[in-house]
């Protein structure tokens, strides 16, 4: 099964973990999974690492969306 965007994972050999941004497929049938980390202390955003998706185990499912309300701005 596909990890989801949006999911926790974690990195099965570095113990890396972050949220899952971004998904690159490859010809040869390899996919990729960007991993974004925390922000450190310095408040600096971490370059996304990227992993095969076979090493990452999901931490946690994606948050549903919120939807939005009907009749917002409705006057």
């Amino acid at each position: 099964m596909a990890i989801e965007l949006g999911s926790k994972a974690r990195d099965k050999i570095s113990g890396y973990e972050g949220i899952v941004t971004a998904r690159t497929r490859y010809l040869s049938g390899c996919d990729r999974l960007a991993v974004q980390g925390k922000v450190d202390k310095d408040g600096k955003v971490p370059d996304a690492q990227y992993f095969d998706e076979p090493m990452l185990e999901v931490i946690e499912e994606p948050k549903s969306a919120q939807k939005p309300k009907s009749g917002m701005g409705a006057g």
